[in-house]
């Protein structure tokens, strides 16, 4: 027979709310370089931001901390997640699982950076509720983003019309943060840098470029990545 407080500890759990009334303080995104800072700024201040550059510089790390955050207290009610499937011949189809199974390798970035930002416990509950919501990005055509934002990872993936696609699906209160490193692209048909020179001189819409000086995941990352653009 179920104790007194088994059966309490089984009610908070399915009271997704107490999580919102949580009495610990968000901890807010810390650029520890000049880049991140412009980058967190660049977010803040436009519509579109592109994050262009070297692996390891923290791309994902601040959109991921923004997102969160912005969620957090419900300045925005939802965060889209998506990078192409370029491993997978850009279909899902032929992966086992369910919809979210199949796009977990794909969104292991963003996992990562939410837990640590929100903690498991509001992760999981957004994640169940669909307040953070992996979409494949071929499933995006005919979706208008609203009071969102929308986060997109490996962008050097993705085609000159899956560009053209995406971007055209933001709408009012809608925030999108896209990062990539042009120079780890596996498809010889690549618009990134298109829709970099296309874009960066819209109002709302901001390009930063991201070095392999600012690389802070680790040094022996730092000294790889160098010696592979030699």
């Amino acid at each position: 027979m179920a104790t007194n407080s088994g059966k309490r500890a089984r009610r908070e759990k399915a009271e997704p709310t107490n999580i919102y009334r949580s009495n610990v303080a968000f901890k807010e995104v810390r650029p520890i370089n000049y880049i991140q800072e412009t980058y967190l700024q660049a977010i803040k201040d436009n519509d579109i931001t592109f994050g262009i550059g070297s692996a390891g510089t923290g791309k994902t790390y601040v959109a991921g901390f923004y997102a969160a955050s912005e969620l957090f207290h419900k300045r925005v009610d939802s965060i889209i997640l998506t990078r192409p499937n370029v491993e997978t011949g850009r279909s899902l189809g032929f992966l086992p699982g369910t919809l979210e199974e199949k796009n977990a390798p794909y969104l292991q970035p963003f996992d990562d950076v939410f837990k640590k930002a929100l903690g498991p416990g509001f992760y999981e509950y957004a994640l169940k509720s669909k307040t953070i919501n992996p979409q494949p990005l071929g499933f995006m055509r005919g979706m208008t983003f609203e009071n969102c934002i929308v986060l997109i990872d490996e962008a050097q993936q993705m085609t000159k019309t899956e560009f053209q696609m995406v971007l055209s699906r933001i709408g009012r209160n809608c925030k999108m943060i896209l990062s990539g490193d042009p120079m780890q692209s596996d498809i010889h048909d690549s618009g990134l840098l298109d829709a970099v020179n296309r874009l960066r001189h819209i109002q709302g819409i901001e390009v930063v470029e991201f070095l392999d000086s600012d690389i802070v995941r680790s040094k022996m990352c730092k000294e790889i990545i160098i010696a592979y653009r030699q």
